[in-house]
């Protein structure tokens, strides 16, 4: 018989970490690690809108693999040791990010304002991308700062993919052939 899928330790607001630690779900680990959640799941929508792009699409599943690898340390206990390996991030991924974004950035104007999402699905989807990741990303710092920095690669690589993110942004606008909608202010 397969494994079932519900627990039911969940009806009373309660779920385990990894190293079975149970916390509220309300807890702002679970905050931090499910924002980081959701933002793989708005990836994957935009790595579906994108498939004229094989290398933007490859990009974009190599970013859902770390996202989980994020999650997956945030979701740690900090009160526990564990005994299980997980993958981690280091600056090489960082550094991935950059030279992503220094590459697409080559391709586009300079920046002379803000802009405004929309334009087409897949530049309002790397919007809400980034709006979502800016979002974990502030939650990773009020977490990291209970635990005296410990979360910092995965702070610092939040911080690059919303820049990534929005870069995206203006580079599908010119690859989509979309105008850049310029706020006035």
């Amino acid at each position: 018989m397969a494994t079932k899928i519900y627990t039911k330790t969940g009806d009373r607001g309660y779920t385990a970490l990894v190293g079975g630690e149970k916390i509220l779900k309300s807890d702002l680990q679970i905050d931090a690690y499910g924002s980081v959640d959701e933002l793989n799941a708005h990836t994957g929508m935009l790595r579906d809108l994108v498939q004229f792009d094989e290398d933007l699409v490859a990009f974009l599943k190599k970013i859902q693999n770390q996202l989980f690898v994020v999650g997956a340390n945030l979701a740690i206990s900090t009160n526990k040791e564990i005994k299980m390996a997980l993958p981690k991030l280091s600056d090489e991924h960082i550094l991935a990010l950059e030279n992503e974004i220094d590459r697409l950035t080559l391709e586009l104007e300079p920046l002379k304002n803000f802009t405004i999402p929309g334009g087409h699905v897949a530049i309002s989807q790397a919007h809400i991308c980034r709006v979502v990741c800016r979002r974990a990303e502030r939650l990773v710092v009020a977490f990291n700062n209970l635990h005296d920095n410990l979360f910092d690669i995965y702070l610092r690589y939040l911080n690059r993919l919303s820049d990534y993110f929005y870069t995206l942004t203006r580079f599908l606008s010119k690859q989509l052939k979309a105008e850049e909608s310029i706020w006035e202010h």
